[in-house]
């Protein structure tokens, strides 16, 4: 991938905050909701309630639909990512702990919130298939798709 797309794309996943996450219903309908998250390299993580509506959609189709938006003052700054990937329940000890590292790196706020008893929150790893890379700074409009490989290898091209 163009080196400059891929840093694009870590600096972004960065400076972002909250994701916009797509399930699927049990009756075929999308849901979206808001979600914060912490990413390592191009793999996000985030919780959710384990009875939640969310939980039960990805337990039943792990398919997902995100976007994330950056802040910006005006459309000439608008950037943000729009990916489609399947997103699954992590359980195993050592990956939730280091998941819960990067929370707390990214948000210290979120100690106080840690104690919840166990069960009541499922972690999830979303794993993109497909990125596009939205960057009205080159262009009202401009975005760069990006396929990601099952090693989370990504190869792009204008679109």
């Amino acid at each position: 991938m163009n080196p400059d797309l891929q840093q694009d794309i870590a600096s972004i996943l960065e400076a972002g905050k909250d994701l916009t996450l797509a399930t699927l219903r049990p009756d075929g309908a999308p849901q979206a909701t808001t979600v914060s998250y912490a990413s390592q390299g191009l793999e996000i993580y985030f919780g959710c309630g384990q009875q939640s509506q969310k939980a039960g959609n990805l337990a039943r189709d792990p398919r997902v639909s995100a976007t994330i938006d950056l802040p910006y003052r005006d459309w000439a700054e608008i950037r943000g990512l729009s990916l489609g990937g399947r997103a699954t329940e992590v359980t195993a000890p050592d990956d939730l702990a280091r998941i819960g590292l990067l929370f707390l790196e990214k948000f210290p706020e979120v100690a106080q919130y840690v104690s919840s008893p166990v069960g009541e929150m499922a972690m999830f790893r979303l794993r993109p298939q497909v990125i596009s890379v939205l960057d009205y700074r080159k262009g009202f409009g401009h975005t760069e798709l990006v396929q990601v490989d099952e090693n989370l290898s990504a190869t792009g091209a204008p679109s």
